[in-house]
């Protein structure tokens, strides 16, 4: 009766346009305190314990580094340098796209970062160069999933300390969806360049490569750093975020030199602000999955899936259909932090590993910000263009499928995403 209690008041909540974290935590209160009898003070008290980790302070950091780059001019470095490399294909700047993703979220993290960075500077100049505005907006929402599948990722962080599984091996897990997505979609961007007579500009050229490559080059050695600091023991995923945050500080003021001292402030606002509202959407969601595991729902769906199948490719199956479906509807890392729990021991249950499952779970999030009717990245695209989400979504679909595609690849072949972890991890 519980969990029929706190679903209904939470789908009756976000009906009335609330945000995702208030109709978690509100219809969490509802239940608490008309059912349970239980004093109110417990929603400020779970809230504060489920984020009252040391592993969570990774969170802003990333956050930080992502602002201190975005400021410091790297996006303008990365769109030339992709440019560079693609920019003289069929279709040249719609590739640029999804290659710029790629390696924007080897910075931000989060996947409404990276598709309004690339969105901002890229879907103008699209239109100038003839592509259609709509066919803009969806290639960039859709280069935008990467954002928190390509290491460092946010959502990551949350799932590995809501598994408590390692971070670091998470992150290794991410870099070969993460490109298969970008490769894919650059593909489609192809294709469709070709039926429309998109044309590339310029000619390949090795020496604008090295000179692009050059002029990036310290942007992209973040990545590098955070994942060969962790590996060789130099600090812990906590301690690389914190190494980040002011590794994008002095890239982006002395070596790049477009982040001032007077941008300082509004930069650690904007950062502040984001991790806030993070912060306060695991706080929501994991009172929301406490109350829902008192009730026992983990145990029963358990059951329920138990009775299913006891195949772990047909659970995998049935948890990327629910994982799609929640990836329209709630922020990733709420979704995750509400149904790791329940799932989780279903997976380790039938022998699957806890990292492959966890980047399974994130590229399922990932794919879900571009699903119909309520993909986070279409609202993003949308407000950055101005058109509507059902324009954009009309021409997201062939990107829809492609990624849905990479996802079934991913589900029977634990390997690729396994290879980089059992190879490197601990």
């Amino acid at each position: 009766m519980v969990g029929w209690i706190i679903m209904t008041s939470f789908v009756l909540i976000l009906l009335t346009g609330a945000p995702i974290a208030v109709g978690l935590g509100l219809s969490s209160a509802i239940v608490l305190y008309s059912m349970l009898k239980l004093p109110l003070v417990l929603v400020a008290q779970r809230m504060f314990t489920s984020v009252d980790s040391f592993s969570f302070m990774a969170v802003p950091f990333f956050m930080l580094a992502g602002a201190f780059m975005s400021y410091g001019g790297v996006t303008r470095r990365i769109v030339d340098f992709a440019n560079a490399l693609v920019g003289a294909l069929a279709g040249g700047l719609a590739l640029v796209v999804a290659v710029s993703g790629m390696f924007f979220a080897a910075l931000s993290g989060s996947s409404a970062a990276t598709t309004a960075a690339i969105g901002t500077a890229l879907i103008d100049e699209m239109e100038k160069r003839g592509y259609r505005k709509s066919f803009a907006a969806a290639v960039v929402a859709s280069g935008g999933t990467v954002g928190i599948v390509i290491p460092p990722s946010i959502t990551m962080v949350v799932y590995g300390v809501v598994a408590d599984t390692s971070i670091a091996d998470l992150f290794l897990g991410g870099f070969a969806p993460g490109i298969l997505m970008g490769v894919s979609m650059c593909l489609v961007s192809w294709f469709i360049s070709k039926r429309r007579g998109y044309v590339g500009e310029g000619k390949i050229s090795l020496q604008r490569i090295l000179i692009s490559f050059k002029d990036c080059f310290w942007a992209l050695m973040m990545p590098v750093i955070i994942i060969g600091g962790i590996y060789g023991g130099v600090f812990t995923p906590t301690e690389a975020a914190a190494v980040a945050a002011v590794y994008g500080a002095c890239v982006g003021m002395f070596i790049y030199k477009e982040l001032k001292f007077k941008d300082i402030p509004e930069v650690i606002f904007k950062a502040a602000v984001s991790t806030t509202m993070i912060m306060f959407v695991v706080g929501t969601a994991n009172l929301f999955g406490w109350i829902l595991t008192n009730a026992q729902i983990p145990h029963k769906l358990g059951m329920v899936f138990a009775n299913l199948t006891s195949s772990p490719v047909v659970f995998l199956m049935l948890v990327n259909v629910l994982l799609l479906f929640m990836g329209t509807l709630v922020n990733a890392s709420a979704a995750v932090v509400i149904l790791t729990p329940i799932l989780l021991p279903v997976a380790i249950s039938m022998g699957i590993n806890p990292v492959f499952f966890g980047v399974l779970m994130v590229v399922n999030l990932a794919i879900g910000c571009i699903t119909p009717p309520v993909g986070l990245d279409l609202f993003v695209v949308s407000s950055i263009t101005g058109i509507s989400i059902e324009k954009v979504t009309r021409e997201v679909l062939p990107y829809l499928l492609i990624l849905l595609v990479d996802l079934i690849i991913l589900t029977y072949c634990p390997s690729i995403i396994m290879f980089l972890p059992n190879t490197l991890g601990g």
